[in-house]
């Protein structure tokens, strides 16, 4: 059994991107979690709810989604392997309203050709939006896989002003010839 001081404490917040479900303990902030995107979590029965712990990150979530926050400053205690940590840090590097390819991030972290990997690692992120691996995009500069739902993606880089000239929701659509009756 896990000492109290350890015990996973959970809240939900509305956000302009919808629901979002806020995990840790009194220390540092493990998981955000997207409840309006295509997998919500529920809180598991023997996490207890407490929005205490997290007035710190709700705070900075709010400023961010009114566009004055651009960095994040929480304790943070993710749970990952050294690779996917290693990620994850990088990802914090990316500048506001910047964005960059998975292959261009493989690079930073010095493992040119491991792109899937690092998009691996990237999926795998449980802080979004805080540790922004929504400001990974294809190296085309198509929008690709987000855990919110690429809605939601699209929602953040707009928000931050991100110049994403070739996502699925500007490319013109492709029109087929319709046979003839």
């Amino acid at each position: 059994m896990r000492p109290a001081s350890a015990q996973t404490l959970w809240c939900e917040i509305d956000t302009p991107v919808g629901r979002l479900l806020l995990a840790g303990d009194a220390a540092a902030l493990r998981r955000v979690q997207f409840q309006s995107g295509p997998y919500p979590r529920p809180a598991p029965a023997e996490w207890r709810e407490d929005e205490a712990p997290f007035a710190g990150a709700i705070a900075q979530l709010r400023e961010y989604f009114s566009g004055v926050r651009r960095t994040f400053t929480l304790p943070l205690a993710p749970r990952g392997t050294p690779f996917q940590r290693s990620v994850w840090e990088a990802l914090r590097s990316i500048p506001y309203g910047e964005t960059i390819s998975y292959a261009q991030l493989a690079g930073r972290l010095g493992r040119a050709g491991s792109a899937r990997a690092v998009g691996l690692a990237n999926g795998a992120n449980p802080l979004p939006i805080v540790i922004p691996c929504h400001r990974v995009i294809g190296a085309d500069g198509s929008l690709t896989g987000f855990g919110g739902g690429l809605g939601i993606k699209h929602a953040l880089l707009a928000l931050e002003g991100a110049e994403c000239v070739a996502d699925l929701f500007t490319r013109p659509a492709v029109h087929r010839a319709t046979p003839a009756p």
